[in-house]
């Protein structure tokens, strides 16, 4: 319970500093570099060499793949069906189909399922949401805001991300059987500590509420879609169909109810897709979430 305490404490703090006008408004982007380029890392190469590989993984990596799939046919076909735009399609694709599993979903899971859960949180995370967000939600943003682009870009972006070069060398060193010295192990759990903290001072320096959006409707439809339609999907698939209900399920699941994810959203505004809408799936998505994410608790501590 302290853990969840203290991720309130964080968020506060961040929308604290925001009121605050010598403080930097774009700090958190100091904040999610360090995040992204060293506190992740060090997360990958100190869980993932330890992790034994079971085809039960799958049920971990399948969560966003999953998602950002049924998330492209639905809103394509509701896109064509009602006549939206193809940057309202293309944002819904995008920030309804990516949730926050590292800012959010990391800390989260460590505080409901402690250190076990945390290592197969990086699953859902790196060969899952990173990678689609790096690949075919890079393709899905291009094609809707008809901006050129070649897939040796895409290429090149992913093989070149520090996160996903020390995810690859996670890989390898699980493969070949090596853990790190002791010394070096420490060090990589102590960096990777600073995630809560600082994820969460991060998303509530970018916490924006517009109560005069016309984007209403698609925002609650998005939500929607992302914090309750893609979970049940996936307690059916994984708990009623396929009789599933470990803990790496119940991590599944939880993930896949996370908030959409900041990056989704930078993605999806960087690239001219309603960015006011993809600012509102933020905004309104995290503070929700903590309300639908309680719901999914009690449904999976019953099951």
């Amino acid at each position: 319970m302290i853990n969840i305490i203290l991720i309130f404490i964080y968020l506060l703090l961040g929308v604290a500093l925001q009121r605050i006008k010598w403080f930097p408004s774009d700090s958190y982007k100091l904040l999610n570099k360090i995040v992204v380029y060293i506190c992740l890392p060090s997360l990958a190469l100190y869980f993932i060499p330890k992790i034994h590989w079971d085809n039960e993984l799958l049920y971990l990596i399948g969560v966003t793949w999953i998602g950002f799939t049924l998330s492209f046919f639905l809103f394509r076909f509701l896109g064509k069906k009602y006549g939206w735009s193809k940057k309202l399609i293309g944002c819904l694709i995008i920030t309804a189909g990516l949730g926050n599993t590292s800012f959010l979903g990391y800390p989260i899971v460590n505080a409901l399922y402690g250190s076990e859960g945390l290592k197969m949180a990086i699953l859902v995370d790196q060969p899952g949401t990173f990678v689609v967000l790096s690949t075919i939600a890079v393709v899905v943003a291009t094609l809707y805001s008809k901006e050129a682009t070649s897939g040796s870009k895409i290429i090149k972006k992913v093989m070149l991300f520090p996160p996903f070069i020390t995810f690859l060398v996670a890989c390898a060193a699980n493969i070949i059987g090596l853990d790190f010295h002791d010394y070096f192990q420490f060090a990589l759990q102590k960096v990777g500590s600073l995630l809560t903290p600082l994820a969460m001072i991060s998303v509530g320096l970018q916490l924006h509420f517009d109560s005069r959006s016309k984007h209403w409707k698609f925002l609650w439809i998005g939500l929607a879609y992302k914090l309750l339609i893609t979970p049940a999907i996936l307690f059916l698939l994984y708990v009623v169909i396929l009789k599933q209900n470990s803990l790496m399920i119940k991590v599944a699941i939880t993930e896949a109810a996370m908030a959409p994810m900041i990056m989704a959203s930078i993605l999806a505004s960087s690239h001219g897709l309603k960015p006011r809408l993809s600012s509102m799936m933020i905004g309104f998505g995290i503070p929700i979430s903590f309300v639908t994410l309680a719901f999914w608790y009690f449904i999976l501590q019953i099951i």
